[in-house]
């Protein structure tokens, strides 16, 4: 299984970006797929998730302001993010599992590399 992340980079406070995490090597339909996110000095974080069947979860932090969605045919799943904060600033990751409670969870099996999402003026 692959997962290969993209899409961050340096954004202004108030700003979007939308990051993509292409997989392969498994039956995408199947799988919950999850958005994390680790900053400087911090524990790594569920930013979001979404199951095999549209379902979603998203942390406090982030409702209102970020979306996830997939895309079955292309084996793709995307963050949205929007009104950026420079609180938001991490190296984001993307994860999956056949359990949607594991990639609530934390403990998925499968790992993408992290993009870097930093939010300065």
């Amino acid at each position: 299984v692959q997962l290969q992340a993209c899409g961050g980079g340096l954004v202004q406070p108030g700003g979007s970006l939308r990051l993509s995490c292409a997989a392969s090597g498994l039956t995408f339909g199947r799988y919950a797929m999850g958005w994390y996110r680790q900053a400087p000095g911090k524990e790594r974080e569920l930013v979001a998730a979404i199951s095999g069947g549209g379902n979603t979860y998203y942390a406090d932090s982030v409702k209102g302001r970020f979306t996830i969605s997939r895309d079955n045919a292309t084996n793709t799943v995307y963050l949205q993010m929007n009104s950026l904060k420079p609180e938001d600033t991490a190296v984001y990751y993307c994860a999956a599992d056949r359990g949607f409670s594991t990639v609530v969870a934390g403990t998925s099996d499968y790992w993408g590399q992290g993009t870097l999402v930093t939010v300065s003026s």
